[in-house]
Order: structure tokens, then C-alpha cells, then sequence
């Protein structure tokens, strides 16, 4: 028996911190080449593919070369030198260390242990403990998965890279097996997945419900899609269910579909009414209905794939990937290559990462298959030159992006790309953008910018001017919205009022109006702060003043109309770009007591 086989790849790099010498990466720099050299000749698995493909490309060997690294690994005899010069003590005496399982620390794996070579399905099969479901809703499902062959085996391909991690936490806080089956119903094991409802990662998390559990959400990654963040917060929301319900996990698990207080009201509902108030005698909506039997379909299935005419992919019962420390920001795209992967299979295993930099005040981590843990450890100590070439920003006004562009040294169309700024919008003061490192930012972003950086925005619109009617007879919110084409939840909230309120006879009203949006006047057009030509048409029509500040408008794309006392007025040259025409000042009984221009965000 091989000594070292491919199970004994370095776990040991996933405790190292480096420091800018990188006295102890220059030990591992030895220990990775006398690993590799002792797992010369074992096979290496596929590596994990894209989520369509359901296989995977193979990756380079943990001995490839990357472009721009120094050439061949350092001889034998040089790394004995390098040990005895160290004052360290012999590779040879520190090759246990190797041995040590990254997901349960301290703990030497024993290779001659029959459950080294075991295969996890069959450690998966035997921890199964949850009541069994038999009904035609199982039946269904059990229909569904062994017509699409190709769909189970692209899923479980998926699930074998986590599948390992997921086992072991479940075990560990000795919850039912079948919870490590349950990203196959949630997002068929894609630690990428994105529900219509907003829920992200393989175990399908809301926003708020991940921000209970600890899971970072910012504009530099989203901890719903890390692997290993996800699954000890949806393990850690499992088990306060089930404490929630007594210990019923069929009630858990619809809870974690459903909404703990959804399922919390309809078992008191049963229980009120004298009725039994388990999982199959409260009432639920189709999908929750559903989720159980999806759930027992897949764990029939793994207990007998045969009897679906499917076959499960083989995993041997040890971590798939590595948890690699880093002590400096570096771009995923270096990351990748320092690895020897394509970017797309990195990112598979750092799903979480939202922009094109891993942070090191952050993630702290990523995570690598072996062999290509060894290869990014060795490349890394290897590589000269920058490891990252963004950093953070965070705007010191509000500005458009072209401004903020122009300030950082980047077009405005990759600005907006890469910080997904919307179209008309302007970046708020205080906000934090990705943008390129130069000679004045080439620091790496802080622990508190990594944890809290957030991006806000305001509609690049005209300076708004407060304008103050008298209301009429009959007017209400809804009739002062309409004839100024605004929201009533606006004017409402403009005038302190709910959107239902009727004002009363001569009540002030404010309502807010483009710069350039035109006033119209009895007789006359108003212009902004001028109350002339609303005063003359008062006079002229006093007997009229005071029925109503409203007018019965007609409008057309060029002018408004008013019923009673008739006034027209033709829109500006701008009209088009404010698609507004209003009437204000004076109709009926209503006058403009004052305007005042006022910027847009100043009434958020």
C-alpha cells in the first residue's frame, strides 16, 4: 500500500497563516513536493464541471506549471538543504501533519481505516433515521427523477464535491442523514442557485433568514452561496425548528419551506379545532405538500438506485477540497491561475465571491480540491508581482458615474458594469464602488469596508421645487395626485395625510414639481415662484373662486384645458423629457401661496 496516498494531500496549508516573509509557506514549498512525489502515480478524480454539463474537465495535475512561475520544483537534495538550513526539523518528522483532516482539526486520518475507502453513499444510507413517507405525492416524484436519468446524474455529480463536508456536520450534531440530502430538493446541490424569491445558495436562504444566521450579505459576497457558511447556518435553522416543534422533523422541514410561523399557526389552528396537528393533517400550501415526499423520493432512491434504473456516482468518504488561508486581497482570475483551474471551476468551489477580488479582511479563505490546494500554495509563494488590482472606494458626494468614472480613472461603461449601477441613477455619498488600484489606492480593503460596504442610489432627476396650493372644494389626495400627474402615496406623504384624506376648503397643499415643469394659470402661463398671473386671473375670476382647486383637465400631448373659466397653456421645450403638464397656481379657488426649489434627495 502506497504510504501517501492521494488522501494525504496538505490539510496542513488550510492552518498556516502567512506572513510577508512567508517563512513557514517556504517549509510547505518542501513538504508539497514531497507529498506530490509520494502520491506520484495515484488517480485523480474529475473535477467539478459546469452545472449543464453534469461532468467536468479535467484540471491540471497538482505539478503543472502556470505561466510566469519560476520553472522546475526544487530538487530532493535542495529541500533536505533548505530544512537543515531552516533550523526546522526533517520533512519526514512532519509528514502527520499532512495526514490531518482540514473539517475536523486535530484529528490524524488513519489510512488503513476500512471507512478511508468506503464509499459515503453507504455511510449516507446507514445514518438515515427520519419517519417513513408513502404516498402517491412520493410516487410522483419517485416518477419524475427516474425519467430524467441525465438530470440525477448532472445533481449528484454536483452533490459529490460537498457531499463529504455536509455528512460529517450533519453527523456531527447527530441530526437525521436525510438532512444531507436535502440541497437536492432545495437547488439540486448548485451552490450558485437563485430562486424566483429571491433565496440564494444550495440550501436556499432569504435575505433576512441568512442575516439571522450570520451570513454576510454586501456588494463583496454573499454568504448563502459559500459552502461551508451555508450549511452550518441551515444545520444550526434545523435544529431550532425542530426544538421549535418538539422534535418532529417532518414538521422542521416544512417549517423551513413553508415559514416557522406559517406552520407554528397551522398546527394551533388543528389543535384548536380538536384535530390531529402533525405534518399530514395540517393544512399547508402545494409546494410545502410537496417538499417531503421530493425529499423521501431522493432518499429511496440513494438507498436503491437500482430500482429506478439509475446509478449514483462513486465518492470515496474524505474531503474533496481544501480550505486554503490568504492574508492578502488577490483577483479570482490570479487565484484561479495560481491554482491551475479554469475560472469558472474556482468559482464553483467560491461561489459567494461577488466581484472579480477575493478579500482577505473577509473570506479569510478558499476553498480548493487537493491537489490544486498544492498547486496554488506552491505557485503563491512563487508568484512576483501585484496579487490584486481593484480595491474599494467609498464616494465622498453624491455624483453621477461619469463624475465618479473620471475621479478613479475608468470609463463610465466599466464602472457601471462592475458596480451595477443602474441607468439614471447616482451614486449616493458614502457609498462603496470596485474600482483600479493605482499609486493612491493600493491598499487592501479593511475588515470593516468588507463586512459593511454597501451601495445606494438616487433617480438623477431635476432639482424639484415645493410649490403650496390652497385646496378646493372636494379636493382630495387622489384629485391633487391626478392633476399633477404624482403618486398619492407622494402627495400624501408631502402633506402628512393618509392617501385616502380629503382636504378641506382653502387648506394649504404642497405638492413638489419639476424645475421645468410647466405651472398653468387662469388666462396666462405662471412660471416658477411668480404669482402674477394667478393673482390677475383671480381677480377676474372671483365670482368662479373658491367652488373647487381643481379643474376638470382634458389633457392632450400639448396642453391642458380647464373646464369652467377656460385657460390654456402650451407645454415647454422640455416637455417631452418631464412628461408633465400641470395645472396649479390658480384653478377655481386655488392659488400658489409659494415655491421653493428643493433637490431631489433631500425628500428621501
Amino acid at each position: 500500500m502506497n504510504r501517501f496516498p492521494r488522501l494525504s494531500a496538505p490539510a496542513f496549508f488550510s492552518s498556516v497563516q502567512r506572513t510577508s516573509g512567508r517563512p513557514a509557506l517556504s517549509l510547505l514549498t518542501v513538504l508539497v513536493s514531497l507529498a506530490l512525489a509520494a502520491c506520484a502515480g495515484v488517480p485523480r478524480p474529475l473535477q467539478a464541471g459546469a452545472a449543464d454539463a453534469g461532468t467536468a474537465p479535467q484540471v491540471a495535475a497538482s505539478g503543472a506549471a502556470v505561466p510566469g512561475m519560476d520553472a522546475a520544483p526544487m530538487p530532493k537534495v535542495a529541500v533536505a538543504a533548505a530544512a537543515a538550513a531552516s533550523g526546522l526539523p526533517a520533512p519526514e518528522e512532519k509528514l502527520d501533519v499532512l495526514l490531518e483532516d482540514n473539517l475536523n482539526p486535530g484529528q490524524k486520518v488513519d489510512l488503513d481505516a476500512p471507512k478511508t475507502h468506503a464509499d459515503l453513499w453507504s455511510r449516507v444510507r446507514a445514518g438515515m433515521a427520519m419517519p417513513e413517507l408513502d404516498n402517491d405525492l412520493v410516487r410522483k416524484a419517485e416518477d419524475w427523477y427516474s425519467t430524467r436519468p441525465d438530470y440525477v446524474a448532472r445533481m449528484t455529480g454536483r452533490g459529490s464535491l460537498y457531499l463529504y463536508h455536509v455528512v460529517e456536520e450533519v453527523e456531527k450534531r447527530g441530526m437525521p442523514m436525510e438532512l444531507a440530502l436535502l440541497p437536492f430538493v432545495e437547488s439540486a446541490f448548485r451552490a450558485d442557485a437563485q430562486s424566483n424569491a429571491k433565496a440564494v445558495g444550495m440550501w436556499q436562504f432569504m435575505p433576512a433568514t441568512g442575516r439571522d444566521f450570520d451570513l454576510k450579505q454586501n456588494i463583496f459576497r454573499d454568504d448563502r452561496r459559500d459552502v461551508l457558511a451555508s450549511t452550518r447556518a441551515a444545520l444550526d435553522y434545523l435544529q431550532r425548528l425542530n426544538k421549535m416543534f418538539d422534535g418532529d422533523w417532518q414538521l422542521a422541514l416544512a417549517a423551513y419551506n413553508w415559514g416557522q410561523g406559517n406552520v407554528s399557526r397551522a398546527v394551533a389552528r388543528n389543535q384548536k379545532l380538536g384535530l390531529p396537528a402533525d405534518y399530514d393533517n395540517i393544512r399547508m400550501p402545494d409546494e410545502t405538500r410537496y417538499y417531503l415526499p421530493k425529499l423521501q423520493a431522493i432518499k429511496n432512491i440513494v438507498m436503491h438506485p437500482e430500482t429506478f434504473g439509475l446509478e449514483l456516482p462513486a465518492v470515496e468518504n474524505h474531503p474533496y477540497f481544501l480550505s486554503v488561508n490568504i492574508d492578502r486581497d488577490i483577483d479570482v482570475s490570479l487565484a484561479a491561475q495560481l491554482a491551475a483551474l479554469d475560472e469558472e471551476t474556482f468559482r464553483q468551489f467560491n461561489p459567494q465571491m461577488n466581484k472579480p477580488v477575493i478579500l482577505a479582511a473577509s473570506s479569510g479563505q478558499i476553498l480548493l480540491p487537493y491537489d490544486n490546494a498544492s498547486t496554488f500554495v506552491a505557485n503563491l509563494e512563487k508568484h512576483r508581482g501585484p496579487l490584486a488590482t481593484w480595491t474599494a472606494w467609498v464616494v465622498p458626494r453624491t455624483m453621477k458615474p461619469a463624475d465618479a468614472a473620471r475621479q478613479v480613472g475608468m470609463s463610465e461603461t466599466g464602472l457601471r458594469e462592475i458596480n451595477r449601477i443602474p441607468a439614471r441613477m447616482l451614486v449616493k455619498q458614502g457609498s462603496t464602488l470596485l474600482v483600479p488600484r493605482n499609486a493612491s489606492r493600493d491598499k487592501d480593503v479593511s475588515e470593516h469596508l468588507a463586512d459593511n460596504a454597501s451601495i445606494m442610489f438616487a433617480p438623477d432627476v431635476p432639482p424639484l421645487r415645493r410649490v403650496t396650493l390652497k385646496a378646493g372644494r372636494g379636493d382630495t389626495v387622489a384629485t391633487v395626485a391626478r392633476r399633477y400627474r404624482l403618486g398619492t402615496t407622494q402627495v400624501a406623504q408631502w402633506n402628512r395625510v393618509s392617501t385616502k384624506a380629503s382636504f378641506k376648503p382653502g387648506q394649504a397643499v404642497v405638492v413638489y414639481l419639476r424645475e421645468n415643469q410647466a405651472v398653468l394659470a387662469d388666462n396666462s402661463t405662471a412660471s416658477a415662484g411668480t404669482n402674477s398671473g394667478a393673482n390677475s386671473a383671480a381677480n377676474s375670476r372671483s365670482k368662479g373662486a373658491g367652488k373647487s382647486a381643481r379643474p376638470t383637465a382634458t389633457r392632450t400631448p400639448t396642453k391642458v384645458a380647464a373646464k369652467g373659466p377656460r385657460s390654456t397653456s402650451t407645454s415647454n421645450s422640455n416637455s417631452k423629457a418631464t412628461g408633465a403638464r400641470v395645472a396649479s397656481s390658480r384653478n377655481g379657488g386655488g392659488t400658489v401661496a409659494s415655491t421653493k426649489t428643493t433637490t431631489a434627495s433631500s425628500l428621501r
